[in-house]
């Protein structure tokens, strides 16, 4: 339109000027200097002199001035408008970004808060204004804008841009400059086929026309495990699938027999305080696993990535370190994994307690509520106890009883009971006879209830259960699943040893994963029943009570029995949440510590040493 614009402008003074010139032939002018005069009066409009030339020439200058307003009013109404459109575009989100190496994330659902704020952490050593997460969500610009800075506090390292528009749409994604990302995060949208979005955006992503050449880094949620062979066949190699089911089941599974589990898995997987890492130490070329254990004060080893293999975590203690190779290490910092050069490690071995294995008992596990997760719940858990155990479910719809029935001719270990029951009803608890169990799950009644609902009513389950241990010598541990993290909180005021898997996990899984793709497979190592797996042993079992000892003496205990000591668990801390409820990873390792009767040395291991506590 501006084009336009000028190119009327030149024709106005074009033709005035040869009109002046072929009509006023008593001066007779030189047509430059018409030309001249008549353009400056179209650009500065200025009052002009009756004797200032003739008839015609103040006719005409008359006409340009008139002209030239005419066009000016014409160009403000077009600049006006166009930086309205501008403005109303940059206020829609629908601006091209211009990042490079920044983090896509594509859909929102109540989890991207956990994950922005996570990756801003980890972005905290980099320079200020260097790392951006970009947002492609299917809301308002400003309404997401609103509710980041509501709930997260910014550290000014890493800024949060918001885009509106559709994952699946291409042209949508052009706006967030996928070809440049480090990486994608692909989020669950809300609703009943979630999985089916997600396939979908990675469709779009990897089909995309104008895509870069090299692979991309993508981290998808995946709700149903029956969906993860189509997600890979949609994503091929580019996508890191995290099925968040099955990762909350086999959490659930695993911290209700090992209290202060969750708060380790936590520890873990968020990026405050001490994180994993990948590093090549040519140093440690030629030792064995059980040697490079000692080679840090500040940072805990545990595992190797042999050079064309995946990650092996507690591998055997003779595991020989050759080039390639890289050593898996938890530690505060990516420069933080220094050798500490100690010859000495000043290790007490009289301090080392020789505990034989304790034989595992049969167990009792009492399961409140039904939900699609619940069966790899209960598969997952007959992994770990006894032969001999019981599982009871509990539930109100009396259909479940089928599915439990079917359920139990696939457990090894543990025998299924089904029992039809109202689980917020205090009477129904007290007839069950808890008191008789170890632990007790609250299941979400999610496929039922809406997320406040079905929140509440956990909620209800979770009081009466604490106050019938409270009024009760006998101990059992109490695992609730919760699906708004806000719940979780107003949950966790009152007690802090009942840990509630919610979410929150799965969402710090993906922000790990998002920065280094190898961790996927460490954590499936870890949350798997085979392999190694996180322990909370009594301290009792390694070292002397009320002895004073450093880490390096743990960790020769620990390595005795071929295990990874990573760190402890003070009971005296256990309720204590500006202490990590007792949980400390990482200890250095020169620190001595003198541990209690009830402390708890935290450890890799392939199998349980002896009966949950």
């Amino acid at each position: 339109m501006g084009g336009w614009l000028g190119l009327a402008s030149a024709l106005l003074v074009a033709l005035t000027t040869l009109v002046v010139w072929l009509v006023d032939g008593e001066h007779r002018l030189k047509p430059l200097t018409i030309f001249w005069d008549i353009l400056f009066q179209a650009l500065t409009p200025n009052p002009v002199a009756t004797d200032a030339g003739s008839v015609p020439f103040l006719l005409a200058m008359l006409f340009i001035t008139l002209g030239s307003l005419f066009m000016v009013s014409i160009l403000i109404g077009i600049l006006v408008t166009g930086i309205e459109d501008r403005l109303h575009s940059l206020r829609k989100g629908r601006s091209r970004v211009l990042e490079r190496d920044h983090t896509v994330i594509l859909g929102w659902n109540e989890h991207i808060f956990t994950i922005i704020s996570e990756l801003m952490i980890a972005n905290e050593n980099q320079p200020k204004s260097r790392s951006c997460i970009v947002i492609l969500g299917d809301k308002d610009k400003v309404e997401m804008e609103d509710e980041i800075q509501e709930k997260i506090h910014s550290n000014g390292h890493t800024r949060v841009v918001c885009r509106s528009g559709s994952p699946i749409d291409h042209f949508d994604l052009e706006l967030v400059n996928l070809n440049a990302a480090r990486s994608i995060i692909v989020l669950e949208p809300d609703d009943n086929d979630p999985d089916a979005q997600v396939i979908k955006v990675m469709l779009a992503i990897v089909n995309n026309r104008s895509r870069r050449t090299e692979p991309y880094l993508i981290v998808a949620e995946i709700h149903d495990p029956h969906n993860l062979d189509a997600a890979r066949l949609a994503a091929g190699d580019e996508a890191e699938l995290v099925l968040v089911g099955r990762l909350t089941s086999r959490i659930i599974a695993q911290t209700c027999r090992r209290s202060g589990l969750s708060t380790v898995y936590t520890e873990l997987l968020n990026f405050e305080g001490d994180e994993i890492y990948f590093q090549a130490e040519p140093d440690l070329m030629g030792k064995t696993f059980g040697e490079a254990l000692f080679a840090y004060e500040d940072s805990a080893v545990v595992g190797i990535r042999l050079k064309g293999d995946g990650p092996k975590l507690n591998p055997p203690m003779d595991t020989c370190i050759q080039d390639g190779d890289l050593i898996i290490a938890l530690s505060e910092d990516d420069d933080t994994i220094r050798l500490s050069g100690i010859k000495d490690p000043a290790v007490d071995t009289d301090a080392i307690v020789c505990c034989p294995p304790v034989v595992l008992q049969p167990e009792r596990t009492l399961v409140l509520g039904w939900n699609w997760r619940a069966s790899t719940v209960v598969v997952e858990l007959d992994h770990y106890v006894a032969p001999g155990s019981l599982i009871t479910v509990v539930a109100e719809d009396p259909d479940i009883g089928g599915t439990v029935s079917a359920l139990g001719s696939q457990l090894t270990n543990a025998s299924l009971e089904f029992k039809q029951g109202n689980t917020t009803d205090r009477r129904t608890l007290l007839a069950l006879g808890v008191k008789t169990y170890q632990h007790v799950i609250v299941l979400s009644y999610s496929d039922a209830l809406p997320m406040q609902k079905a929140d509440a009513r956990t909620l209800v389950t979770l009081l009466h259960l604490r106050d019938i241990a409270g009024k009760s010598s006998q101990r059992f541990s109490i695992v609730s699943e919760m699906l708004d993290e806000r719940n979780r909180d107003l949950a966790e005021v009152t007690q802090a040893d009942d840990f509630i898997v919610s979410g929150k996990l799965s969402s710090l899984l993906l922000a790990q994963i998002s920065e280094n793709r190898e961790l996927h497979a460490v954590f499936e190592d870890v949350f798997d029943a085979e392999g190694a797996e996180v322990y909370l042993n009594p301290a009792s079992d390694y070292v002397q009570p009320g002895m004073p000892v450093n880490f390096y003496t743990v960790l020769t205990a620990a390595l005795w029995r071929n295990e990874t000591a990573i760190g402890y668990r003070l009971h005296a801390d256990a309720n204590d949440p500006d202490k990590g409820y007792g949980v400390v990873a990482n200890p250095k390792k020169s620190v001595k510590v003198t541990f209690g009767e009830k402390d708890r040395i935290i450890v890799l291991a392939e199998n349980e040493r002896r009966s949950a506590q």
